[in-house]
């Protein structure tokens, strides 16, 4: 399918301006211009009369080509940077209350407030990041996004707006406006284009007023392949093969952030297929993926990880997907469930794969129990990557060279982003994981029934040539994805 371009050049200020003041955009969607027409895509016949009637209010015509709603929704999402704006905000003007609704659309926008809500939100989508801060400081109302894992200031507003957006923000998520001494949870869902966006919101009381963090969750998004993740070759095609495996236990540790959930998800695509029964039992759902079955936690109604567990093996599964082991029950419960027949993806957090084996036991888990289920643990994090638009070799300094000789390592130089509007300054652009894997083969097994600690079980696995993931992260340097800063950030937390 041919990729719908827009004529930024050429459409005029003041269609963009006008097309703005339609409350619903979701079915128009101006291309290009010139001295006697407007070009247009939409989607339907009133698409096409409101174009029409834009075209005559600037004295043209409209030449209206018809697309599915799916491919214009895709171009609005694409362009939608084009219906940016500076709202001016009045203080004293009120916040509107609407539900949720497709945000490009431009349906309920009429209060200022709102609009700058809904721009905060449409800004953050488009610059992919994960999460939105919004509080209040000494000389101002502070917008912080965290974009590939690191918060980056994006706006300073008014400080007498804060009242007013938290306000906005809390009727979107169906919570009390009048409530601001105790800390609140909701939900938002918003459609951004092709994109379902489900935000989960928080707010708690601070000496500044309340502080508001919004969590986009793009169920929309297509979950990744395990060849995108950054695995190298040799130990992806030792997970596809072990993913294959009919019981046992693969695990991935890391702390909050690192993509053990992304991870797990892209094991899932590539084992899915109509003859394996797949279920999942996660504390979010953050990823929607078509013919697998996927329960969320709810302890209120005594829906937990372990009692899903148990639940799960009368559904007559092939694969359970675990979202993380927290305790000793659920411990238990997956590992019963894996020497029972199953294969269980899973979750825990440890600084590295080694110390994975020794929380287990920490755990109060059999030892034996542990060697007879564990197949493999992968430790990871994630680094960003070098923007490719402002890419450039540098030479690695005195200190940082000394630092990596100390290792067994040379690297006189390496690339770095210097920083450009494509990657808002900071020099990186999307992020890649490092990995280690650790195997479970007969001798770690041994170690594991002797409750061998972690340093042990490491020793023996560099023995077995095991990669770790600073070692992962040098080789991303020396092939130009990464700074030494990024990998040493990394893994100097394991």
């Amino acid at each position: 399918m041919k990729e719908i371009s827009v004529d930024e050049e050429r459409l005029g200020h003041d269609t963009i301006e006008l097309y703005k003041r339609y409350s619903d955009r979701s079915d128009f969607f101006p291309l290009s211009q010139n001295d006697r027409e407007i070009e247009f895509i939409v989607s339907s016949t009133q698409g096409a009369q409101k174009a029409s009637l834009l075209a005559f209010r600037l004295g043209k015509l409209a030449r209206c080509r018809f697309v599915d709603q799916e491919e214009l929704l895709r171009t609005a999402e694409q362009y939608s940077f084009l219906l940016s704006e500076d709202v001016d905000v009045d203080i004293e003007g009120a916040v509107s209350e609407a539900e949720g609704y497709d945000i490009l659309s431009g349906v309920g926008e009429d209060a200022p407030v709102v609009k700058l809500v809904n721009q905060i939100i449409m800004d953050a989508i488009r610059s992919g990041a994960s999460d939105i801060h919004i509080e209040g400081r000494e000389k101002g109302l502070n917008v912080r996004y965290r974009i590939d894992g690191r918060l980056k200031t994006v706006k300073t507003l008014d400080r007498g707006l804060q009242e007013f957006i938290v306000a906005r923000i809390k009727v979107m998520a169906n919570l009390d406006v009048a409530e601001t001494r105790r800390p609140q949870d909701g939900r938002i869902n918003i459609q951004f284009g092709t994109k379902s966006i489900d935000i989960r919101v928080s707010t708690i009381p601070t000496a500044s007023g309340e502080k508001v963090v919004l969590r986009l969750l793009q169920r929309s998004e297509q979950v990744l392949s395990l060849s995108s993740l950054g695995i190298d070759e040799p130990r992806l095609r030792l997970l596809k093969m072990l993913l294959r495996s009919p019981n046992g236990i693969i695990l991935v540790t890391g702390p909050t952030g690192s993509g053990k959930t992304t991870t797990l998800y892209a094991s899932i695509n590539e084992i899915k297929d109509e003859s394996i029964n797949i279920v999942t039992i996660e504390d979010p759902v953050e990823y929607r993926i078509d013919g697998i079955v996927q329960v969320q936690v709810n302890p209120a109604t005594g829906v937990t990880f372990a009692r899903s567990i148990r639940t799960f093996l009368r559904q007559d599964p092939d694969v359970i997907l675990v979202g993380e082991i927290r305790d000793e029950e659920t411990a238990e419960a997956a590992i019963q469930a894996s020497l029972t027949g199953h294969l269980v993806l899973t979750t825990l957090h440890t600084s590295d794969a080694p110390t994975a084996v020794a929380r287990l036991i920490d755990m109060n888990i059999e030892p034996f129990l542990i060697a007879s289920s564990l197949l493999l643990v992968i430790g990871q994090r994630l680094v960003r990557k070098i923007c490719p638009h402002c890419k450039e070799k540098v030479e690695m300094s005195d200190e940082m060279a000394y630092f990596f000789r100390q290792r067994g390592i040379e690297i006189d130089s390496f690339y770095r982003g210097k920083g450009c509007s494509e990657c808002l300054g900071t020099g990186y652009k999307g992020r890649t994981g490092i990995f280690e894997f650790l195997q479970i083969d007969d001798d770690i097994r041994k170690l594991i029934m002797k409750k061998a600690n972690s340093s042990q079980i490491k020793a023996m696995a560099i023995k077995k040539h095991m990669k770790s993931m600073f070692e992962n992260g040098v080789e991303l340097i020396r092939r130009g994805i990464t700074t030494p800063e990024e990998v040493l950030t990394a893994t100097t937390q394991s």
